[in-house]
């Protein structure tokens, strides 16, 4: 355990998020999500314990979202629903990204099932969580971590 840090954060995640450069993307999925098929090779890592706006929580605790692009977290679209239907879940990670600063509600893509899949193929790794609420997938793109530019 170190000083901290978040203790929800596993010495390998601390190292995926570590080894995560400007414009890498990380995906925190549902226990339901398939994971070790998009891999591809990723490291997939496993948190059953927690959800995912806990895990959220945890990983953008030390991860900035990058601010260079118009929408730096996407999210899956509910299927089977009218457009823009959002699930509990959605919504709540919605306003905490919002009320924490981390972004607001336009720089949050939903998208759809398989874009998202697509965009996971080329996510650095994958964070599986035990959270049972379908469509609980949420990707960050990582941002700058360094000192004010002075001009």
């Amino acid at each position: 355990m170190l000083k901290g840090i978040d203790p929800l954060l596993t010495p390998d995640l601390l190292k995926v998020l570590a080894d995560m450069g400007h414009g890498d993307e990380i995906v925190i999925a549902d226990a339901n999500f398939t994971a070790h098929s998009l891999a591809d090779g990723k490291p997939v890592l496993h948190l059953p314990g927690a959800g995912v706006e806990r895990t959220s929580r945890a990983v953008l605790s030390l991860l900035p979202l990058d601010a260079a692009v118009d929408q730096p977290v996407a999210f899956m679209q509910v299927s089977d629903f009218p457009e823009g239907t959002l699930s509990a879940l959605q919504r709540r990670m919605l306003a905490w990204l919002d009320e924490a600063g981390h972004a607001r509600p336009e720089q949050c893509a939903a998208t759809e099932r398989f874009a998202f899949y697509d965009r996971v193929r080329a996510a650095r790794a994958i964070v599986l969580t035990g959270e049972l609420q379908p469509y609980g997938n949420f990707l960050f793109k990582k941002g700058v971590i360094g000192e004010a530019l002075v001009p």
